[in-house]
């Protein structure tokens, strides 16, 4: 199982309905772009990006249930949907007010800022070896973060 598989995985083993978006294409995500030719090259690596970046504002969401995350996360999960480039970019515009309502009024502890700050540098790769890069730290990240913060402030 490579990097990018493990790191959906993790962020999304805490939802109901994980194979909602682990589907096959999803999943396969990384494996299409390593075999792609030139022409859809990086049509195959924004597939990459957005499995990434669904992954981070999962974690984000499961982390503060921050309800900004999740709806960007949709738009993400609809964008991975397209059929091209061109395609993502439409999908992404159309709803680009929940990309600019993300960080209005969140309040993250240490680890949700680690998170967005891989997401920032989700959204700025432009090559395999720094999406790599992100994805390796972003998988390491998920072993440290700590999940069970919201459930002991509401006990109190």
């Amino acid at each position: 199982m490579s990097a990018y598989e493990e790191l959906l995985r993790a962020a999304f083993s805490r939802i109901p309905d994980p194979g909602r978006y682990l589907t096959s294409a999803t999943l396969a995500a990384y494996d299409e772009f390593r075999r792609a030719k030139n022409p859809e090259l990086s049509f195959r690596f924004e597939r990459v990006r957005l499995g990434v970046a669904m992954s981070l504002l999962q974690l984000l969401a499961d982390l503060g249930d921050h309800d900004e995350s999740r709806q960007v996360l949709a738009v993400l999960h609809r964008a991975l949907g397209a059929r091209s480039t061109s395609e993502i970019d439409a999908i992404i515009q159309k709803e680009v007010k929940h990309f600019e309502r993300l960080y209005t009024n969140l309040y993250v502890n240490e680890e949700g800022e680690q998170l967005l700050h891989l997401f920032e540098r989700t959204l700025d790769a432009d090559s395999q070896p720094l999406m790599e890069e992100v994805i390796q730290e972003a998988l390491a990240l998920t072993q440290e973060l700590d999940f069970t913060q919201d459930e002991e402030d509401d006990e109190d």
